[in-house]
């Protein structure tokens, strides 16, 4: 056997192994994306009940962002899965989620002026990253 032919068994062996655990993880976040879902019905239907309604606002939207942020991690996989290529948008647009989710707290718990400032500068650097990796995407498409 030659040297070539073990390392193109090796390499095919960890490419199988890599997208077996790809198979995994999108079949993972496809079963939390429902169940996160779920509970965004559950927040809903409690929101009619809710005594206090920016709460059950808060509530809702929190787990809505949840869920958003689920499917594009699971986006991103999905990607993968079809073309092998992990694309950065889409974890650029779920930290972009997290980060706005954050800033929904700050009217309802104390928040250090420091932190809000960082959330908000981790708002402007992901959504700057977002403009530039989209005008390269556009540009190596043509």
């Amino acid at each position: 056997m030659s040297h070539d032919h073990q390392a193109d068994t090796a390499i095919a062996a960890i490419s199988w192994v890599t997208r077996a655990i790809y198979l995994l993880i999108a079949a993972s976040l496809s079963i939390l994306a429902i169940f996160s879902f779920y509970d965004v019905i559950l927040q809903v239907i409690t929101l009619a009940q809710a005594g206090d309604i920016t709460q059950g606002i808060l509530r809702v939207l929190h787990a809505l962002l949840v869920t958003l942020i689920i499917v594009e991690i699971l986006e991103t996989v999905t990607v993968y899965l079809k073309t092998s290529r992990v694309l950065v948008t889409p974890i650029l647009i779920a930290g972009i989620t997290a980060m706005v989710r954050r800033v929904l707290t700050f009217g309802v718990e104390h928040v250090e002026p420091v932190d809000i400032v960082l959330t908000l500068a981790a708002i402007v650097v992901l959504t700057a990253a977002v403009v530039y990796i989209g005008r390269q995407e556009r540009e190596n498409s043509y």
